[in-house]
């Protein structure tokens, strides 16, 4: 059964492996001389190379799985190594060749950054208490939206915690159930989030600090959880002894021991959402980054320098306080 593992995976990896390769060559060969290579072709050239390869001993998935004398050899003279290497490489180019690098732009169309630089080194301060009140509505709206997520994060983060729940089925389920909501939630962007708000409750910072909470939630519940599973398991082991039930356990022997590190992820959480803050006003959310998106459609390069200035400037003292902070509560663990 071990053996027949072995072989699944190693074939797998093979195949994942030479489909991958084949489909960025065929990507290549289309965007570079615009001929098609059909998906027939490049899944028969896949299965080829897993079977040469992998009787022949060379393949990476031998080298993972089923190692042979071939797969021993000194790394810069083994296949796999070099197969390795090129699908590296051709990595790099499909990627260059996707986001469509152009340096002769980069160094040849500078002048168009001219109003926007001209604005940033030459700021307008005649509109600095307009910016100042729209400051101040973002860094509580990331204030509003961290301190609403921290008691839903707290109390998933014990059910997403793996040694917290029994080894049961409605145990695993809830495990699983509250981990997976937690990763799709998280891997929705902040922004996304603020467009879905704004649409349902309107425009505003209110939609923004909605869209950060949800955010948060989601990664504070993982961050949270990492945590709770990295405990001393003996001081649980001791307070069972006792006869305690399962909350008892959770506030004597858990809650203790994750405070100081829960303090620092928020604090950081926070310092995050201050940061994001201004790109979910960009669709709606409030705060300084809806006035920046107001100021750079009129085209007035001043007001956005003075903009810029302000929230680099918040960004920056933000950064050292969390940072102070953090270092502090992780000194007192």
């Amino acid at each position: 059964m071990k053996k027949l593992k072995s072989v699944v995976q190693c074939l797998l990896t093979d195949l994942i492996f030479w489909l991958y390769f084949w489909g960025c060559l065929a990507y290549l060969i289309h965007n570079w001389t615009g001929s098609s290579v059909s998906y027939f072709i490049i899944s028969g050239l896949a299965v080829l190379s897993m079977i040469i390869f992998g009787i022949s001993g060379l393949s990476l998935g031998r080298k993972l799985f089923q190692p042979t004398k071939f797969t021993s050899k000194k790394w810069s003279k083994s296949f796999w190594f070099w197969s390795l290497m090129a699908i590296l490489f051709i990595t790099f180019v499909v990627g260059w060749n996707v986001v469509e690098v152009n340096l002769y732009k980069l160094f040849t169309k500078f002048q168009n950054a001219g109003g926007i630089l001209k604005g940033i080194f030459n700021p307008n301060f005649n509109i600095l208490s307009q910016c100042l009140t729209a400051l101040a509505e973002t860094i509580f709206l990331a204030l509003l939206a961290t301190v609403l997520a921290i008691p839903f994060a707290f109390v998933l983060s014990f059910f997403a915690a793996r040694n917290l729940m029994p080894k049961t089925f409605l145990g695993n389920t809830i495990y699983v159930l509250i981990r997976t909501i937690a990763t799709v939630f998280r891997s929705i962007e902040a922004i996304v989030w603020a467009i879905i708000f704004s649409v349902w409750v309107g425009i505003g910072p209110f939609a923004g600090m909605l869209a950060l909470m949800v955010h948060s939630v989601a990664a504070l519940t993982k961050l949270y959880s990492e945590q709770i599973e990295n405990i001393d398991t003996g001081q649980l082991e001791a307070i069972k002894a006792t006869g305690a039930k399962r909350l008892q356990i959770w506030i004597f022997a858990v809650i203790p021991q994750i405070i100081s590190p829960y303090l620092a992820f928020t604090i950081y959480r926070w310092d995050i959402n201050v940061r994001m803050a201004t790109i979910v006003g960009f669709v709606g959310g409030g705060g300084i980054g809806l006035l920046l998106l107001q100021q750079q459609q009129l085209l007035r390069w001043q007001n956005v320098g003075i903009i810029i200035w302000l929230i680099a400037l918040v960004v920056w003292v933000m950064d050292m306080v969390s940072a102070k902070v953090r270092e502090k509560l992780t000194e007192k663990q």
